[in-house]
């Protein structure tokens, strides 16, 4: 899991020494900010980030004349969970990205509608404020499909399981079909009849960067992993296209999906 971010370290570590400096205690501090002490601990050493509020109510309390307010520009919280964060650096210098999904409908091709449902119910469970930056970022995600010149060369297949799920609407059905018709999209669903046994082995996905780097990104409930090593790339790569193989066409995933749409 990658390191909290070093601008909530630092900012933790200045309020630490102002708060100390003016002889304001913890517990003044989070009284007067209304939070915990332990949340304003947990502040002070950078596993949380400094809020806003946090900031403006010690700076005026030990008399820091601006320069911890002034830290509020330069925090942000992060859009996506650590386990994420560095393939979503690496996925924003993509110029192709192919990718197989077993159990959801993949991020880039969500509604809104079935992105809340999943982030809703995460375990355990979000704070609302963290839940909807999750769902705004989810959906700025989605411009790769469209805004990028020249355009991201873009493959998705899902598994069908995936699209038999409660959550799988025909609002998201039809989403499915719209991105299914961009020139730069191939879409494919993986039947269960044809589910061979590499394609049960979890979600991957494979892009290369503008600089013509290779990385695959593998996740799972507890442990993720961004690799450029060749010997990975090459087995990923391998796997990825043993389930295209067996895929339907983007024609034949069309039709499917739109058979589901029917309710047949």
């Amino acid at each position: 899991m990658s390191q909290t971010p070093v601008n909530w370290r630092y900012s933790g570590n200045q309020l630490k020494r102002w708060r100390t400096k003016a002889s304001v205690s913890r517990e003044q501090l989070a009284a007067a900010s209304n939070y915990s002490p332990d949340t304003i601990k947990a502040m002070e050493q950078g596993v949380r980030m400094p809020t806003p509020r946090v900031l403006d109510v010690a700076d005026d309390m030990c008399g820091a004349e601006g320069l911890l307010s002034s830290a509020k520009e330069y925090l942000q919280r992060e859009k996506f969970p650590a386990l994420a964060q560095d393939f979503m650096e690496r996925e924003r210098e993509a110029i192709s990205r192919w990718s197989y999904e077993v159990t959801y409908v993949p991020g880039l091709l969500q509604t809104e509608g079935y992105a809340r449902a999943l982030i809703d119910n995460h375990v355990p469970p979000l704070d609302e404020e963290t839940a909807e930056e999750r769902i705004a970022a989810r959906m700025e995600r989605q411009s790769i499909l469209t805004d990028r010149k020249p355009p991201v060369a873009l493959c998705f297949v899902i598994y069908e399981a995936a699209l038999r799920t409660p959550q799988v609407d025909a609002e998201q059905l039809h989403r499915l079909l719209e991105v299914s018709r961009l020139r730069n999209v191939a879409l494919q669903v993986l039947p269960f009849e044809r589910a061979i046994p590499p394609a049960l082995m979890g979600p991957m996905v494979l892009l290369e960067t503008q600089d013509h780097e290779r990385f695959v990104f593998t996740e799972g409930p507890f442990a993720s992993e961004l690799s450029g090593n060749p010997e990975v790339v090459s087995r990923v790569s391998e796997r990825l296209s043993m389930i295209r193989a067996e895929a339907l066409n983007p024609a034949e995933s069309a039709c499917c999906i739109e058979r589901m749409v029917d309710g047949t």
